[in-house]
């Protein structure tokens, strides 16, 4: 393996911290479609911070790491890992374009005897049936005669300083025994708690889509039992403490699923089912459920806000949070966007409040500006404050004079003091 040369292709949450993993063992050149994204990360700096600014400068200094957006600049690599984001579209259906897109560039630059891996979520098949046969056809190269292939599914946990990319243990598979060897090794290499070989590439690609689909369907358990005991004026997280006391309960909570992984893929497996004739029932049933949260705890409020006499009609509403996960720049399929839509239709003075994220993303991706700074706030104005996201910031934060102005504090995450809230999912 010491004639390895990496190339990642996609350095967004998942690319980049693997491709500067790589760099301290191998030579490694990150290559992406953005110039800006590109000059930011030479310059030092990575916007989703999931890579400190010291971390990619030592990268970049120390270990000769490299972003680019040419592929003059990939062609002596040897070794290529595909990691781009896997959408659906408005329909939910899978959007394969991006792998697609990656492929074909792939194939612009492979060469005989090199490897290429996959690391984006996908349906068991897709790498096979989808990306290298692009790649063949790029190239002019037959594959696993000329070309080999491998696929070893993302972990990345935005936002997670504990389980970073170098101590996940990651799952490998190659497209031959040989080469399914050689991806195990270079993986294992530069990660503190190896890796698990897995017997096939489709195996490996079901591995990761199913992770993440058990996870959505867990939650959708929460969150209908939360509907349940809402409804039945009981406390949900009162129920969860009290049957977590049990030694096999899983300990989960209701909430807002959004993010790029667990809001969507399980739909990559529900349509593949269903075109082998299963109808994915619980999967589907999980995904419609988890989906309408938003618009529920939107609803939920407005509840409270009639029983406690807050007039709902042009009411001033304070949303704290529109990532989808706390302490953590990403916005990508909020649900924080369903509980500000929702309650649009009823007041137009929402103010969103949220110092992770980047005003100008939000604007183009959701037309809902945001504040970043505390100090444009004065809480005691609101008639009703949600707290969606729990960002350390918000728990700091004297919610109190609210309550002494008699208007309404609702808690998604049910981290608040009990004392101080009206509600909580």
């Amino acid at each position: 393996m010491n004639d390895i040369k990496i190339c990642v292709i996609g350095l967004g949450y998942v690319g980049l911290p693997l491709a500067r993993l790589f760099s301290t063992r191998y030579p490694t050149v990150g290559f992406d479609m953005n110039q800006g994204r590109v000059d930011a990360l030479m310059q030092g700096h990575d916007v989703t911070l999931e890579v400190s600014d010291e971390l990619l400068q030592d990268a970049i200094e120390k270990h000769g790491f490299k972003c680019t957006t040419s592929l003059e600049d990939i062609k002596d690599c040897n070794f290529y890992v595909v990691a781009v984001p896997t959408p659906v579209d408005e329909n939910n259906r899978p959007d394969l374009k991006p792998l697609i897109g990656a492929s074909e560039t792939v194939g612009k630059v492979i060469s005989k005897g090199d490897v290429v891996v996959y690391e984006s979520t996908v349906y068991p098949g897709v790498t096979e049936e989808e990306c290298l046969p692009v790649v063949e056809r790029v190239s002019g190269l037959k594959y696993n005669v000329d070309f080999f292939a491998g696929y070893s599914p993302e972990r990345i946990n935005p936002g997670d300083k504990q389980h970073t990319v170098e101590k996940i243990k990651k799952v490998t598979s190659g497209s031959t025994p040989e080469v399914a060897d050689l991806v195990d090794g270079v993986y294992n290499s530069v990660l503190v708690n190896g890796t698990h070989k897995a017997p096939s590439i489709r195996v490996a690609e079901a591995s990761k889509i199913i992770e993440n689909s058990q996870r959505d369907v867990n939650i959708a358990f929460m969150n209908e039992l939360a509907k349940i005991f809402n409804a039945m004026g009981i406390d949900t997280h009162d129920v969860i403490e009290a049957a977590s006391s049990k030694w096999n309960f899983i300990k989960l909570s209701p909430g807002l699923v959004g993010g790029h992984c667990i809001s969507v893929d399980p739909y990559y497996l529900i349509q593949k089912a269903q075109v082998y004739g299963v109808l994915p029932r619980v999967m589907t049933n999980a995904r419609r459920l988890n989906d309408g949260m938003g618009d529920y705890v939107a609803n939920q409020v407005i509840r409270l806000m009639n029983k406690k006499g807050v007039m709902v009609k042009d009411a001033k509403i304070l949303i704290l949070g529109i990532t989808f996960k706390e302490n953590c720049p990403d916005i990508r399929n909020t649900k924080v966007v369903d509980i500000y839509q929702t309650l649009r239709e009823y007041t137009s003075n929402i103010t969103v409040f949220d110092p992770w994220a980047n005003a100008d993303a939000v604007m183009k991706e959701y037309q809902i500006p945001i504040v970043s700074e505390s100090r444009q706030l004065k809480i005691c104005e609101y008639d009703v404050i949600i707290l969606a996201v729990a960002h350390e910031a918000f728990l700091k934060m004297d919610l109190r004079v609210l309550q002494e102005e008699h208007g309404i504090i609702y808690d998604v995450k049910g981290v608040l003091p009990r004392d101080i809230v009206d509600g909580r999912l």
